[in-house]
């Protein structure tokens, strides 16, 4: 959770359920929090947004990628974050930027040959 912690930007505030995981938070960002066993929203607090998007996630697991390794698991939430923040795009556009990222990028050492390596 710490490199969590890292990502986000200071002055932030952090938007999360009661589970314990998110008490770290409280140390460093303004928190705010809704107890899903009373209500899912309030005036101020809603974390509907980001159960949406875990459970695209959880979607394109089974529908797309068919089981992604947990080892991969933060390059399949960026393809859905990439995807969730272009998805208003058009598709010619989107085309264009994956083109081009693809041609600036080096070669990758984490996916390089992936298919040749012992599992």
């Amino acid at each position: 959770m710490l490199r969590t912690i890292e990502r986000v930007e200071a002055g932030s505030t952090v938007y999360a359920n009661e589970a314990s995981c998110w008490d770290i938070f409280h140390t460093r960002f303004k928190t705010k929090r809704i107890n899903h066993s009373v209500q899912y929203a309030d005036e101020v607090v809603c974390t509907n947004q980001a159960e949406s998007f875990f459970s695209r996630l959880r979607r394109a697991d089974i529908g797309t990628h068919h089981h992604d390794s947990g080892k991969y698991l933060h390059q399949y939430a960026r393809e859905m974050a990439w995807r969730e923040d272009y998805r208003r795009h058009p598709n010619g556009d989107q085309f264009l930027m994956i083109v081009g990222a693809t041609m600036a990028h080096p070669v990758s050492e984490n996916w390089k040959g992936y298919w040749q390596r012992a599992a």
